[in-house]
């Protein structure tokens, strides 16, 4: 796992620390194969090059993101514009280990390509 994440984690406060070490095991017990990394400034994990989860500080929380999670048909909330979707987390109390667990699950089968996004979008502009 990457340095960038444990430093990203001690910069925060002790309760949003300990949010974020819980997501962080969490992640990496489950997305074994996982590659990790700060991207834009927050803890990603990657699969085949695909961002699939990631964490990062609002003002109010801790946002844990799924780039694909509006897929899952879950209880996750819808995020953006793609398939992303969220839950956030005021106190690591409030984390329900089975559903985190079923959505890592879940994010491992369900991925949209989002590495190819933008240079699928250039071909279609492209042959308009």
């Amino acid at each position: 796992m990457s340095n960038e994440i444990e430093q990203y984690n001690e910069l925060q406060s002790e309760k949003d620390q300990r949010i974020c070490n819980r997501l962080k095991d969490s992640i990496n017990s489950v997305l074994t194969e996982a590659e990790s990394k700060n991207w834009h400034g927050h803890p990603v994990w990657f699969l085949e090059g695909n961002p699939i989860v990631g964490y990062s500080k609002l003002k109010d929380s801790v946002q844990l993101l799924f780039w694909s999670g509006q897929t899952f048909e879950d209880t996750l909330k819808p995020m953006g514009k793609f398939k992303s979707a969220e839950i956030r987390y005021s106190d690591e109390s409030e984390i329900n280990q089975e559903d985190l667990t079923r959505w890592l699950n879940k994010s491992r089968e369900i991925q949209w390509d989002y590495k190819n996004i933008a240079k699928r979008q250039g071909v279609l502009e492209r042959l308009k």
